[in-house]
């Protein structure tokens, strides 16, 4: 996994189409640290190109429209309409693109190079690469900004002008220059939307929410957002009223400064999650032992007896004011409920201690993604649970596990993918 990225085309000629068409035709390569990731036979000429040829204008095109969904729209997986705005076939146009496919989780994204479908495809067949490009979104932004402004410029010197490209990528330049606009379409990206598609009175409300939930806690329900309308704060605001499950805040376990710190400097979500869970468990001194219910609600200062499920898809804790907060959980079930706090308490002691809103929701954001294997590390360290198992990943054996750890066996399942014992492929068995 490198850092490296270059989108590149290098002129070919074209004699017919379009004029923009004809200007930025070429071979499209994306290059990660020396590997290409496009690749491929081509059949016309019975040899390996490091790209197929295309013409840029609709590469570029399709990047500018889809600007921030690339940038800020969490992985979705089975959703068609993601598909359509992070994978390279979607561009479409009468041309052969790579089986190339990009995430983000706001923070880090990674480009996946799958080889194509069929073995005996034409007239371009792709090879793929086993090891896909990993760096900082950032670093995505610059590669994609260099690439449709290169092909701009190659329409400039061909005397194209006034194409809907050049439309699509000057109002994407005023909307990065202004923040108040950049914040909207972040908003709208991360609830899966294109520009302009939710309503202003949906942004407007959003935005002003941030008063009561917090500007980062208000992106991380847009992002849970994957049908209908996200939750606004009065729906938080009324659960939270009659909530039986309270916590006091100054009361919560909290990570020495130089551990939360050297969680924090990890730049993988799974290794922020692992590392502060790691140094949690030994700092409370847990050992190889199991944690109990009661503990994990006294380490986030609370108090009560976790509930029956309320009516929502995502747990939360909220500040009601004077460190005074709220805990709904979600799950019907005991070790649903004990993996939401989990992830609460990671929430708190990686991002939000002083935030008014700790949400654990169903996103791929950087931020769930954390909480997800530091809940998975606090309650059942991988450590300790791969010489349970002792090399037994049959049903019977991960439920003895899972049992003594008090968690679901599709946390131990998770567990096993996440750490290569298992293929992706078993969790699709996993209730």
């Amino acid at each position: 996994m490198s850092e490296v990225l270059e989108f590149h085309l290098a002129p070919e000629r074209l004699d017919e189409g379009a004029p923009e068409e004809q200007a930025a035709f070429g071979m499209f390569t994306i290059r990660a640290n020396g590997l290409s990731l496009t690749e491929g036979l081509d059949h016309f000429i019975h040899a390996l190109r490091p790209g197929p040829l295309v013409s840029g204008y609709h590469a570029a095109e399709w990047f500018a429209w889809n600007w921030w969904r690339l940038l800020h729209e969490p992985y979705r997986p089975g959703s068609a309409a993601w598909g359509a705005a992070h994978r390279l076939p979607a561009i479409g146009a009468g041309y052969v693109w790579p089986n190339v496919e990009i995430r983000s989780d706001g923070r880090r994204a990674v480009i996946i190079a799958q080889p194509s479908s069929r073995p005996d495809a034409k007239p371009f067949r792709f090879m793929g690469s086993p090891v896909p490009w990993l760096g900082p979104c950032s670093m995505l932004e610059t590669a994609l900004d260099a690439f449709v402004t290169s092909i701009v410029a190659r329409l400039r010197e061909r005397n194209v002008a006034g194409t809907n490209l050049d439309r699509l990528w000057a109002e994407v330049g005023a909307e990065r220059r202004n923040p108040e606009i950049a914040r909207r379409r972040r908003l709208e990206a991360l609830m899966g939307l294109d520009p302009d598609d939710a309503t202003d009175p949906l942004l407007a409300g959003l935005l002003a929410d941030a008063t009561t939930l917090g500007a980062e806690g208000v992106e991380e329900i847009a992002a849970d957002a994957t049908n209908g309308e996200p939750m606004r704060a009065a729906d938080f605001l009324e659960m939270a009223k009659n909530a039986r499950l309270r916590a006091y805040r100054p009361d919560a376990a909290r990570l020495s400064a130089a551990a939360l710190n050297a969680a924090r400097k990890e730049e993988l979500a799974w290794k922020q999650g692992k590392h502060a869970a790691v140094r949690l468990r030994q700092q409370e001194g847990f050992g190889d032992a199991p944690i109990r219910t009661q503990r994990l609600l006294e380490m986030l200062g609370a108090t009560g007896e976790p509930e029956a499920a309320a009516p929502t898809s995502l747990s939360f804790l909220l500040d009601r004011g004077k460190q005074d907060a709220a805990i709904i959980l979600r799950s019907p079930h005991a070790t649903g409920q004990r993996f939401d706090l989990a992830r609460l308490l990671g929430d708190q002691l990686l991002f939000g201690r002083d935030a008014p809103l700790l949400p654990a929701t169903r996103a791929y954001t950087f931020r769930q993604k954390a909480q997800r294997r530091f809940a998975a590390e606090l309650l059942s360290p991988f450590e300790v649970v791969e010489p349970m198992l002792d090399e037994d990943f049959s049903e019977d054996s991960i439920e003895r596990v899972a049992s003594h750890f008090d968690v679901s066996t599709r946390t131990i399942t998770t567990l096993l993918v996440n750490n290569g014992r298992l293929d992706r492929e078993a969790l699709a068995d996993v209730a």
